[in-house]
């Protein structure tokens, strides 16, 4: 039976929890997008060789599970020396988890720019790094701005994956709350109703976006 006063009593305890799931997604989602435009930028070297080694690890860290890769960063790295706090293994394991997925969504924005704007950067003598700064990638990336909103909000309801590593953010606050009280209901109920609370208008937001985009650019990048 639902008790209204324990309710009320963890409601501090599961806000606190929410901010720490709200920080770990934005940070590591900032990773993603920069590590993912590293990814792409070296899968079009054409240096071979990076090409290859950068292409092999976007298919490793993509087709291993993001739960074996926090493991791997929490519970391994400090065997060899290296213990991270479980906030940092959490916004690196997701931020390189995701940087993958993002990188496909640069490659599709960047060869959707067309040939003759390549043209007109060499045309013009500009320099390969300007001609990306102010050419390629914002034409580049406003088209799939949508996509990027679609792996933000899937990188949020990836996060209780990090109580596994012990970070204290909603997943694991209710955990600890249920074990503490044996009252699980309240507090499992509260954080299903944040995720929807935060997701959903987020989609709402994304789906305008990719309308707005749609019809400026006249389709949709994917």
């Amino acid at each position: 039976m639902w008790d209204w006063g324990f309710t009320f009593s963890i409601i501090p305890k599961i806000i606190n929890a929410m901010w720490v799931t709200i920080t770990a997604t934005i940070i590591g989602f900032i990773i993603a997008a920069i590590v993912g435009l590293i990814w792409v930028l070296g899968r079009r070297s054409s240096f071979k060789p990076l090409a290859l080694l950068v292409s092999c690890c976007i298919e490793f860290i993509r087709n291993t599970p993001l739960l074996v890769q926090l493991f791997f960063l929490f519970y391994v790295l400090p065997e060899i020396g290296v213990s991270l706090s479980p906030f940092v293994c959490g916004v690196i394991g997701l931020g390189v988890h995701y940087s993958t997925y993002l990188s496909e969504v640069y490659r599709s924005g960047i060869e959707s720019v067309e040939k003759g704007q390549w043209e007109a950067g060499i045309a013009l003598n500009f320099t390969k790094l300007d001609m990306w700064k102010k050419i390629i990638l914002p034409q580049a990336v406003a088209p799939v701005i949508p996509m990027f909103g679609n792996y933000f909000i899937v990188m949020f309801k990836e996060t209780p994956l990090l109580s596994a590593i012990t970070l204290v953010e909603m997943m694991q606050a209710a955990k600890l709350i249920g074990s503490s009280s044996f009252r699980y209901l309240e507090a499992f109920t509260l954080v299903g109703i944040l995720f929807l609370l935060l997701s959903y208008p987020a989609s709402i937001a994304v789906r305008y976006a990719e309308e707005k985009i749609s019809r400026k650019f006249g389709k949709v990048v994917a």
